[in-house]
């Protein structure tokens, strides 16, 4: 193993929705990278030790933190990657929805984020990523709920990185586009038309086609490892060029 694949040798990173998509593509290559995984979810994890969390529960969240740091000694790498999405504008989506979302994206973020620090804090290599969404820097349809969750998120990456950056915790964050995942999986299933709803997601991301679990990995483990020591405060797009770019027709 070369040097830049054994950066968290020695580290214990906590995964929260590590189960399955990217949070599960963000456990394997911690591991690959020498880490110590441990996975926070409602379900287990397959290939990684795994604690049953539920991030909109405070005491749950609390103990499972304290479970790790008690189980492994320490606690390095934060990476909050649980969220759930919702479909629908402003005016078709309900409180429950709002507050279901909030709760588990924004909230459960900040909960998680919140249990950790203490132990963050004494971490020589401290530091947080935030899985946020291309739905914060653009104007998607029919995501009303789930991009201002998002927004959300990148705000919070951006507070927290200020408030905790002297006390050696870095905080970052990745705005992945629409990815390859179950979740969209599932959406893609409810459609009308699959084949042409994935025709749609594809076209509209500037290469072409969706981004993959593994490609959004490699963003967030980089921005947790000791390389990235002088970055903090960073939303770190991964998106094939959907934030930024703007083709013309071929």
């Amino acid at each position: 193993m070369t040097e830049a694949q054994n950066d968290f040798t020695g580290l214990v990173a906590v995964v929260t929705g590590g189960a399955s998509g990217i949070g599960a593509a963000i456990a394997d290559r911690l591991e690959s990278g020498g880490a110590t995984v441990a996975v926070f979810d409602l379900a287990a994890s397959a290939r990684h030790t795994s604690f049953r969390v539920d991030v909109t529960d405070d005491v749950s969240v609390r103990d499972g933190i304290e479970a790790v740091v008690e189980r492994f000694g320490r606690l390095d790498v934060l990476i909050n990657n649980a969220g759930i999405g919702a479909a629908g504008t402003v005016e078709t989506s309900d409180d429950a929805t709002w507050q279901r979302v909030l709760d588990v994206n924004v909230v459960g973020t900040a909960r998680v984020s919140r249990a950790a620090m203490p132990h963050l804090k004494r971490s020589p290599h401290g530091a947080i990523v935030n899985t946020c969404s291309i739905a914060a820097t653009a104007g998607l349809p029919e995501r009303a709920v789930y991009s201002a969750s998002k927004g959300a998120v990148l705000a919070l990456t951006r507070a927290m990185a200020a408030d905790h950056l002297r006390e050696g915790v870095r905080v970052n964050a990745v705005n992945p586009g629409t990815a390859d995942t179950p979740w969209v999986g599932r959406l893609l299933d409810a459609a009308d038309d699959p084949i042409a709803e994935r025709a749609a997601l594809e076209a509209r991301q500037p290469h072409g086609r969706l981004v993959s679990a593994g490609e959004v990995a490699d963003a967030v483990v980089y921005l947790a490892g000791p390389r990235a020591s002088s970055t903090t405060g960073v939303a770190l797009a991964v998106d094939g060029g959907m934030q930024n770019l703007r083709l013309r027709a071929e």
